[in-house]
Parts: C-alpha cells; sequence; structure tokens
C-alpha cells in the first residue's frame, strides 16, 4: 500500500521526504519491525518510542510516524509529524488491513465482570448454530475453531486489526471481542466499527491506571458513546450504571434484567452445583451455570444473539448445552466428597458474586473454604476489602499469594489482614505458598464442602520479580485429587 493512501484519514502536521513509497506493513515495536515497513512512535506509559527510531530504521523501516521530528533525520527515510501518535495508530492500522471490521459483524463486551464469559459463549453459540465467527478474549483468541495466543484482554491496534482481517479471510460472519478500559482510554480500538457493544457491570478496578472510579467509568462510557446510529447496545439495568453508559449513545438501547422489567428477563427456578434451571423471555431452560452473576452474563448472550437475529427457540437450545469458560466457576470434584472451584474473581465484587453463588447451593450444608491473595503492583486499595468479603461469606479463609509481581508476597497478605477485625482472624490463617494454602484447603475440607480457589482462574503462572513461573490452580488440585483416589 502506497503511504500516502495510508495516512489519508490523519491529521498530519509535517512530512519530511517523499509519501509515494510502498509499505509493506505497520508496527509498533521496533524489535519487529521488517525491511519495508513504518514504524509508528509514541509515548507509552513505560517507554518512549521515538528513541527506538534508529533501531527500527536499521532493521530496515523506510518511513517512521512520530509526534516528534528527530534532530538527525536519515535521507532515505520518510518522517510524518502527527500530534499524537497513539491516537491515530488505529485508523492507519485499519486502513492497512482493508477496513476488516466492517465487513464482520463486531460485537464488542465492557464491564468489570463478564466479559470474557459473555464473550466467549457467544461465539461458542454461534459456532454451534453453524456460523463461522472470531473470538477476542483474556483466555483465548480464536478464528473459527484456530487458537491464537493472547497477551493482553484487547490486543494493540496493529495486532487487533490482523487478527479481525484474518477473521474476514477464514470468512467469518460475526467476531466477539472483550473490550478492557485501558483499551479505550489508549485508544487500541480506534478506527474500528461496531455493530453491538454489552455493557456487564461496573465495580472498584484497574484504579492503579484510571486512579478514580469516575475516570474509569468514563472511558467504559466512551466505548458506548461512539457507538454508531445502527449498532445496538445492550445494558444491565441491575447495575446502578447501566443507564448512565447510554446517555450519550446514538446506538438502539435494550435491557437485560433478573431485577427489573427489561427487554430480556429471566428468573431462576431452581440450582445445584451443577447447574440451574431458568426462565428467560417466559420460556424455561436449564443450563450448565451457576449464580445470579452467570444468569446477567447468560442474559446478556441470549440479547445479543436475538439482536443479531437469531431465533430465540434456537439460542434458548444452543445455551442449554454451553459450558463455562475456562477458570470461571469451574468446578473439580474429589474423590472424598467434596467439590473445588476454580475462578478468575480478582475483585471485591467478583468474590463476593461467587461467594453468593456458593452459598446459595451449599445452605449450611457444608462448609465453604476459600483461597484468595491480590495481585502486587495493582490497585492496593481494594485488598482489605476483599478479604473483609471472603470472611463475612466463607467458614474459613486462607490468604496465599496471587501474582506479587514485584511486590513481597508478605507484605501483599498484610495488606489484605489490615481489613479484619479480631472475630475475623478466628477464621483466617495465612500461606503465602500458593501450592500450600490449596493443598491446606484440601486437607480440611470434609464431604459436602466447597472450597474456592479465587483469583487466577485460567492463568497457568505465576508472576514474581518479573518472571512468570508455571502455574495452574486446577492443575494443582488435580494432581491432590489423584493423589487422594490412588490412596483409596
Amino acid at each position: 500500500m502506497q503511504l500516502y493512501e495510508l495516512i489519508s484519514g490523519v491529521k498530519v502536521n509535517a512530512v519530511k521526504g517523499t509519501l509515494d513509497i510502498d509499505i509493506k506493513g505497520v508496527n509498533l515495536d521496533s524489535r519487529l519491525i521488517k525491511p519495508g515497513q513504518m514504524f509508528m512512535a509514541f509515548k507509552g506509559t513505560q517507554t518512549d518510542g521515538h528513541a527506538y527510531i534508529p533501531k527500527a530504521i536499521e532493521a530496515g523501516a523506510v518511513a517512521v510516524m512520530c509526534e516528534k521530528m528527530p534532530e538527525m533525520c536519515d535521507d532515505k527515510v520518510t518522517y510524518i509529524q502527527v500530534d499524537n501518535t497513539e491516537q491515530v495508530i488505529g485508523d492507519v492500522a485499519t486502513v492497512f488491513y482493508g477496513n476488516p471490521s466492517r465487513h464482520l459483524k463486531l460485537i464488542g463486551v465492557t464491564g468489570t465482570n463478564g466479559k470474557t464469559t459473555i464473550a466467549t459463549e457467544l461465539y461458542n453459540m454461534f459456532r454451534k448454530l453453524g456460523h463461522k465467527a472470531g473470538l477476542i478474549s483474556t483466555v483465548v483468541n480464536r478464528v473459527n475453531d484456530e487458537k491464537v495466543p493472547t497477551e493482553h484482554t484487547t490486543p494493540d491496534p496493529i495486532t487487533l486489526n490482523a487478527l479481525l482481517a484474518s477473521m474476514v479471510d477464514a470468512g467469518c460472519e460475526y467476531a466477539f471481542m472483550e473490550v478492557s478500559s485501558h483499551a479505550v482510554a489508549q485508544n487500541r480500538i480506534g478506527g474500528l466499527y461496531f455493530s453491538g457493544g454489552i455493557f456487564t457491570n461496573l465495580t472498584r478496578d484497574h484504579l492503579d491506571y484510571h486512579k478514580t472510579v469516575e475516570n474509569y467509568l468514563k472511558a467504559k462510557k466512551t466505548f458506548f458513546d461512539n457507538l454508531p446510529q445502527e449498532a445496538f447496545a445492550i445494558t444491565n439495568l441491575d447495575d446502578k450504571n447501566g443507564m448512565v453508559m447510554m446517555q450519550n449513545t446514538k446506538a438502539q438501547v435494550k435491557t437485560y434484567s433478573i431485577r427489573e422489567m427489561a427487554d430480556f428477563k429471566a428468573r431462576i427456578i431452581e440450582c445445584h452445583l451443577e447447574g440451574m434451571y431458568l426462565e428467560i423471555n417466559g420460556q424455561q431452560v436449564g443450563v450448565q451455570f451457576l449464580g445470579k452473576f452467570n444468569v446477567s452474563n447468560l442474559l446478556a448472550v441470549y440479547g445479543a444473539a436475538c439482536m443479531l437475529g437469531q431465533d430465540p427457540h434456537d439460542v434458548l437450545v444452543a445455551l442449554s448445552t454451553l459450558r463455562p469458560v475456562s477458570g470461571r466457576f469451574e468446578a473439580v470434584h474429589s474423590p472424598l466428597g467434596y467439590t473445588a472451584i476454580v475462578d478468575y474473581a480478582h475483585t471485591p465484587d467478583a468474590l463476593a458474586n461467587v461467594l453468593g453463588a456458593i452459598n446459595g447451593v451449599v445452605e449450611g450444608k457444608g462448609h465453604i473454604i476459600t483461597v484468595c491473595g491480590a495481585g502486587g503492583n495493582r490497585d492496593k486499595g481494594k485488598r482489605p476489602i476483599m478479604a473483609k468479603e471472603a470472611v463475612r461469606q466463607s467458614d474459613k479463609v486462607i490468604i496465599t499469594s496471587d501474582n506479587p509481581r514485584f511486590e513481597e508476597p508478605q507484605d501483599i497478605i498484610n495488606d489484605m489482614l489490615a481489613g479484619l477485625d479480631a472475630d475475623d482472624m478466628l477464621k483466617v490463617v495465612s500461606i503465602a505458598d500458593r501450592k500450600e494454602a490449596i493443598r491446606t484447603a484440601c486437607m480440611i475440607a470434609q464431604k459436602g464442602d466447597v472450597i474456592l480457589v479465587a483469583g487466577k482462574g485460567h492463568e497457568d503462572y505465576q508472576e514474581i520479580k518479573g518472571v512468570k513461573h508455571h502455574f495452574d490452580d486446577k492443575e494443582v488440585l488435580e494432581e491432590i485429587f489423584s493423589a487422594q483416589q490412588a490412596q483409596g
């Protein structure tokens, strides 16, 4: 693609060199630059890409987009100066990859909790209904049935457009995507065309980045503000921010609720550890999920599928066959008669929802033992709140390490314990080694009890001092249960 075509939609302040050159690719990482590509330099949260312009040129970049012209310019390279590179990366990537979101029905899911479940189950449903579809999620990216590695909830704009283009090439009709608050704030979804958006809920999270809940809310709301008139926006009426998100959207607004009158309404008829029997818009269906929070998630899936033109009866049939996403309320059964549940819950609200669901099933017939921690180098304010919530809804709590990153595990544990009073502490022990914490929970569990191992869910690593060590909560539990089986 010619450079002048590539930047046709971008406001350019200055150009040094010719625009009449062929661009073979665009890249943000100087280490990944190949000959004939354009390097896009911007000031990130950790490093300033402008410092890597020489390395990009050395690697073969023929064009550079930047916010500040280098003092020394290479005569063989074209330099394009813009106000804010980060703001235009999406527009450039969209043009380079042929505007793939215009050739798909792209649905974005945003909110604090439930994004992964809703996006993944929409993908699973549409595959079951016979459609070609793609998925962009925290757990995995998929192009039809092919897995594509993922590192962030929402990739950078270039990776994102390349992924969407591969979906178009594979004949996908639909793409379902988690949209994080970081992605909105950092313009990672710039240039994309969404056919629909779903709001799940908003609770405290990512305040290490957004600083205030108001900023966090604004980032989520911006996604809906920017939806086109032809799109739909589905919102959760049971969340106090549900209609706030819709205040300035041009999209067609639909609602879902388990408490209020809404376009998509559900109630729980009965529930047990293997699932629930629900009534959705007057029709009854059995599902393999548990908890009110999952009823909300499934309502969003149902609503979006209906808005995308699927037959409501077919949607309910498909809904009954869906299974929980890896690491989201995933049950593992001990041969000794107790159950362990692995869940990604890493916010106070998510922990409250999962424990509420477990309590609703156990109803005093067994004990609830919770193993949880908090991530390092993240919002410290939620640590004591999470500990308090775990104690409030559990019979025993083991505070342990999560992903300590560059903090000391015991310091994080101490922050959590600071939220507890003397009575709370009677229920609590702390074990910094996560494997030992899980093993201890299994040692004290009796028949009929439920262990919740919270915080890491699908993750198969533990990040310590910048190094990712293999660690999988479910794997640890399965090893323990295999040993129990062998012992008879």
